[in-house]
């Protein structure tokens, strides 16, 4: 099978290369990453000038756009032949509930998913000290066969795991929580009048709900989230039908 890895942390991350090297032995594997970090950057695309791509080692390339241009480039030509699933990951630090709109590692995903690649995002639920990626790329590699065939087009699939050494750990389908911060904005100004603002924060405590993803990952589970590619219809659409006297059978 012919896998891209990809991220948001960079190409010199060690949860992408914690990858790598599970699936390398059983696998056909090309890296295509930023070459550098990207955090944040959700599914911004380049579309006015050049991305540059460089060849890092065999079959491992750095390009200077976000996550998503990589999955493009990747898709699009870049890689002799397309990519049977893109994995992007595995990140430092969760990407749990609303995460998910901001994340550069799930939007590769999510690009990958959109041109009919099946897309995995991975995460891990810590930020410093020691990282226990292992596990969850044993995960992956014991359960790639499964997710695939699972796989129907119309979703991406978002699976974050606890920062533990455990490998025998318990798995959880869940849908995305709300995560919420608390939002902190610290001034700096310079001595020609020159204001520049840092944004910061920590996550507020949440609502412990079952069956979302950071009720799973708080309890020790590998949490994974199907997420459709397009928004999916709400009941708040027959109030506006009503408000604005829409024909809903037109």
């Amino acid at each position: 099978m012919r896998i891209l890895l990809t991220n948001d942390d960079g190409i010199d991350s060690p949860g992408l290369h914690a990858v790598r090297e599970a699936l390398e032995p059983h696998h056909e594997t090309w890296i295509l990453a930023p070459d550098g970090e990207r955090s944040a950057t959700s599914h911004s695309i380049t579309i006015k000038d050049p991305i540059k791509c460089r060849e890092m080692g065999e079959r491992i390339l750095a390009a200077d756009g976000s996550p998503a241009d990589c999955v493009i480039l990747a898709v699009s030509g870049v890689l002799p032949e397309r990519p049977d699933v893109v994995i992007s990951g595995i990140n430092i630090g969760p990407n749990l509930g609303t995460d998910i709109i901001y994340s550069g590692t799930v939007a590769a995903a999510r690009q990958a998913a959109i041109m009919g690649v099946p897309g995995i995002a991975l995460s891990v639920d810590g930020f410093r000290g020691a990282l226990h990626f292992e596990p969850l790329a044993e995960f992956i590699r014991d359960h790639l066969d499964d997710l695939l065939e699972l796989w129907n087009g119309e979703h991406f699939v978002n699976i974050n795991a606890p920062n533990t050494p455990e490998r025998d750990k318990p798995v959880e389908v869940t849908s995305p929580a709300v995560r919420m911060y608390h939002d902190k904005l610290s001034e700096f100004r310079t001595p020609h009048g020159d204001v520049y603002f840092f944004m910061g924060g920590y996550p507020a405590d949440p609502e412990l709900v079952p069956g979302t993803d950071w009720y799973a990952v708080h309890h020790g589970a590998i949490s994974v989230t199907p997420v459709m590619i397009n928004p999916v219809s709400h009941p708040s659409e027959e109030d506006y039908r009503r408000a604005l006297y829409v024909d809903s059978t037109v």
